[in-house]
């Protein structure tokens, strides 16, 4: 069976559309994702899908093995030592990688009420001189250290409905009464009314961009008078000459693009 020349580390709504946008064109792929979530996300779509985490070294045998002729990283904006990972991998097999970077609403954003941390640490600093019902909009990846950084207060956590995840919740000593379990994207009036609800004094977020529905978080924070702590983006230090950023999706297809025409004219002069 003939291999997918190109593969996608994703697991997120713009892997998808990236993966409905290579099925439009007819080109074949492979799509990681790390969770079986992370496959649901990716109901519908033609390429192959393979679940399961892989380190650097369990990426360069896998990409070797399958015969790879360039990855995409479309992995999560904060999935650091992902993308560490794929760089390294590609790096050791001479791959060209393209980069995929959310779109980021950040600067636009300047609000007395919102403020902009560069990591967990200072997002609860900040939240515990602000009040005590916090409320963390951020995922389940490092709840146990917003726990222990928020001793004494009460930790509201809006996360993924999933037994993996509520088990993470529940052995880090939350209450049924501090864990929601839901699965967004949200509209600002759903969130308006939940916030409400669940009596947020202080709101941590992070910098999602549209598909994580970072301004309907966001925004009505500011019509409640909430403080609404955004944690950034880490930089994008990568750099080499194999190694392309795509800002967007338009970038995505264009780069598609010139691979598929590099592909045809290499075939066209077998």
């Amino acid at each position: 069976m003939k291999q997918p020349l190109i593969h996608i580390f994703g697991g997120t709504s713009d892997a998808r559309q990236i993966c409905v946008m290579m099925d439009t064109a007819g080109i074949d792929y492979c799509l990681s994702v790390a969770t079986p979530t992370g496959a649901q996300q990716a109901t519908g779509i033609r390429g192959e899908i393979v679940i399961g985490r892989m380190e650097s070294e369990g990426m360069v045998e896998y990409l070797r093995k399958r015969g790879t002729r360039m990855v995409i990283d479309a992995s999560h904006p904060y999935a650091e030592q992902l993308s560490h990972n794929i760089v390294n991998a590609c790096q050791k097999l001479g791959l060209p990688l393209i980069r995929y970077i959310r779109p980021s609403d950040i600067d636009a954003v300047e609000h007395p009420l919102i403020y902009k941390v560069a990591n967990v640490e200072q997002a609860c600093e900040v939240a515990a001189s602000l009040g005590s019902r916090i409320l963390l909009t951020t995922g389940s990846k490092q709840l146990a250290d917003y726990v222990t950084r928020l001793k004494g207060k009460t930790v509201l956590a809006r996360v993924l409905p999933t037994a993996e995840v509520l088990a993470m919740c529940e052995s880090c000593g939350l209450s049924v009464d501090q864990i929601f379990a839901l699965k967004g994207p949200f509209s600002a009036d759903f969130n308006r009314a939940f916030y409400q609800f669940c009596q947020a004094e202080v709101v941590i977020t992070k910098e999602s961009g549209e598909q994580g529905g970072f301004k309907e978080k966001v925004e009505p924070c500011l019509s409640l008078g909430l403080p609404c702590i955004v944690i950034c983006r880490p930089g994008h230090p990568f750099s080499g000459d194999d190694i392309k950023q795509a800002n967007g999706l338009e970038e995505v297809q264009q780069f598609l693009a010139d691979f598929s025409r590099q592909v045809t004219n290499k075939i066209g002069n077998q």
